[in-house]
This record gives C-alpha cells, structure tokens and sequence, in this order.
C-alpha cells in the first residue's frame, strides 16, 4: 500500500480547474450571443449557411471534446508537480483561448494559433504518468 501524501501547492492545482470552468463557460456565452447574432435556433448545432457561427459552436464543441482529459490530467498529474502542473494547466487553458479567438473569426486556420497549448497538455500528461509509474514503485 502507498500513502498517498497532497502538497499544500496543490491548491494551485485546484485554483486552475476551477479557472477552466469559468473558460468553459465563456466560451458558451459566445456561442450564445452568436446564436441570438445570427439567428440560430435551438436546437440546431451547426448553420448550413453560417460558417462564422459555426467556428465558434466549433471552438466550444472542440473545448468539451478535451475538457474531461485535461481535467483527469491535470488533478492527477498535478499531484506529483504541483507548481508545474498548474502552470501547464493555465498554458493550455490560454492556448484554448487564443484557439477559440482565432476560430471565431470564421477563418479556421487561424485556430492554429492557440497551438501552443499542446506543451501544457504533454507536461500534464508526462507527469500522471511520472506518477502512475511512481506509485508501482517503477522509478
């Protein structure tokens, strides 16, 4: 059996996840404004004529699609490096904000930009995994 021991700079950790909801939801009062915008009723998803509108529904689509690993990742991970976990959890929370600035433009390429947030995730993912080998006492 292991002890399992949480660092008080997990609070940090903590404070992130909580950060992201409030992304989450900023992002779903833009599609919302895009739908009283541009006439989109519910409950369709996407416009067959408004690709502006659909960047956006996309962005925020995209955002929950990754939502549940970046979580897991980041309250596990985050317990071994707790400090670093939450940096690269805020890393990916900007680069999913730059990503769904550019996308909601209505040009798709520009999404692209918020592509730095891959480094937050592989950090976040680097380290569950640190501590999922760590606790098999493989390391």
């Amino acid at each position: 059996m292991v002890t399992l021991q949480i660092p008080s700079e997990y609070g940090y950790v903590i404070l992130v996840s909580v950060i992201s909801v409030f992304v989450n939801i900023w992002m779903a009062m833009k599609v919302g404004s895009a739908r009283k915008k541009y006439g989109i009723k519910y409950p369709v998803m996407y416009s067959e004529s408004n690709n502006v509108f659909n960047c956006i529904q996309r962005a925020h689509q995209n955002f929950l699609e990754n939502f549940t690993q970046f979580q897991v990742l980041l309250l596990l991970g985050g317990i071994h490096y707790p400090q670093l976990g939450a940096a690269a959890g805020l890393v990916w929370l900007l680069g999913r904000i730059v990503y769904a600035i550019g996308y909601s433009t209505g040009d798709p390429q520009k999404r692209l930009q918020g592509g730095f947030q891959y480094l937050g995730l592989l950090f976040l993912l680097f380290s569950t995994v640190r501590l999922g080998v760590g606790l098999l006492g493989w390391v």
